[in-house]
């Protein structure tokens, strides 16, 4: 039977199934999702429990009614932004960066700016049809300081990545996955469906291998080429070790 954990409010819901798949959502549909500083926070100790949480395999990121999230709550921004920065423990950005699992996106409606910034965390992303990521820094006059200005570029691509921030305008669902960004756009009925058989396929491998591989790929793309084949070398030699003979089962 899957455990179900609401953190205050039932803003940020928890749900994790026996499966190893545990599902975050993101449940102020009434506001768009729009994130308060505790939602925020929230957002953050979720993460950071579920990657230390050895039931759990890989995680589901979605937002419940119409959109994924609408950014932060401009009515509460003030005290969002007045909050610790250099404080990860309460960075939702920080925390999914830091996060072991395999984090999967179900992404519907509108991702803006913070939104925007929470996908880009993910490791795997899944649109519906008609879903747009919106970077709306520059018109309203916030910079960034989730990782929009570098992530975007290096994913799409400098010039686009400059259009959609510099304009404030929508990158759809279906140029995303053309350019990359989103691997799958589906009906808004088989988001869930698509981002749970992305999960039961991540979650039936190899439990270790699957942790360490997207270790090695999220920290292989900070580096140069060079450096990076010789940090897959060093962590392959280590489980070599570790292991002492390399078995491969093929099922």
């Amino acid at each position: 039977m899957a455990s179900h954990q609401s953190l205050p409010e039932n803003l940020i819901l928890v749900n994790r199934e026996p499966n190893g798949i545990a599902f975050v959502t993101i449940n102020r549909p009434k506001s768009l999702n729009s994130l308060t500083r505790p939602m925020i926070i929230d957002l953050a100790k979720a993460f950071k429990a579920l990657s230390q949480d050895e039931s759990v395999r890989v995680i589901i990121l979605s937002g419940s009614g119409r959109a994924f999230c609408s950014g932060v709550d401009l009515t509460a921004a003030e005290d969002v932004f007045k909050g610790d920065v250099k404080d990860v423990e309460t960075d939702t950005v920080a925390q999914m960066e830091r996060c072991r699992k395999p984090i999967i996106g179900a992404i519907n409606g509108f991702a803006v700016t913070a939104g925007f910034e929470i996908a880009l965390a993910c490791d795997i992303i899944v649109a519906a049809k008609g879903a747009k990521f919106v970077d709306t820094h520059a018109r309203f006059g916030i910079f960034p300081s989730w990782g929009l200005s570098q992530k975007l570029s290096r994913i799409i691509g400098a010039n686009k990545a400059r259009e959609v921030s510099l304009t404030a305008t929508p990158l759809t669902a279906e140029l995303g996955e053309r350019l990359g960004f989103v691997n799958h756009v589906v009906e808004e009925g088989e988001l869930l469906k698509k981002a749970r058989e992305i999960a039961e396929a991540i979650a039936k491998n190899n439990q270790d291998l699957v942790l360490r591989y997207k270790a090695v790929i999220n920290d292989g793309l900070k580096l140069d080429l060079g450096h990076a084949l010789a940090l897959e070398k060093s962590i392959y030699l280590i489980v070599i070790f570790r292991r002492g003979v390399m078995t491969i089962t093929v099922e």
